[in-house]
């Protein structure tokens, strides 16, 4: 029975799952991370201090969940991805060039929470049966405040 089980008492069937799928996530937020910080570096307007602090605070915090999914794979006994080769085979989102008008930014903002919230739902939903209290907890999070970001963005362009 334990041979089926992981060092950290999680099926290792499931684990491997679990794996490839924050690996994919891990390749999204890649990409997300890129976009953002281009976003700060290239903002242009009458919103310009605003938005250059609000990409800032966004690709911040982008680089902390990028570190925490990438140590959650290595806690479930597998290897994060963790070249650009990989990341672009793998991500849905896609590297946003040249975008320097605030609302165009958030707009790619939110395109990319509809690729990331999908991605963390189901997480949440193979990690709830799998067991796996630390992944769940991650995504928890993440879905909590990514709900909260997609309403404040989306107020900001008065959607």
């Amino acid at each position: 029975m334990t041979d089926k089980l992981n060092q950290i008492g999680l099926d290792k069937n499931d684990s491997s799952n679990l794996a490839h799928k924050l690996n994919e996530l891990l390749a999204n937020y890649q990409f997300f991370y890129m976009n953002a910080r281009g976003f700060h570096w290239n903002i242009k307007g009458e919103k310009f201090f605003e938005l250059h602090i609000k990409f800032e605070e966004l690709y911040n915090d982008s680089l902390v969940k990028i570190d925490e999914i990438a140590e959650r794979i290595l806690t479930l006994g597998f290897t994060p991805l963790h070249t650009y080769e990989d990341y672009t085979a793998l991500s849905k989102i896609k590297a946003a060039k040249n975008v320097s008008g605030g609302n165009e930014a958030i707009r790619k903002i939110l395109d990319g929470y509809e690729v990331l919230l999908p991605l963390e739902r189901e997480l949440l939903e193979m990690s709830g049966e799998s067991n796996d209290e630390g992944t769940n907890a991650l995504m928890s999070d993440y879905i909590r405040e990514q709900e909260k970001l997609i309403w404040m963005y989306s107020a900001y362009l008065n959607e």
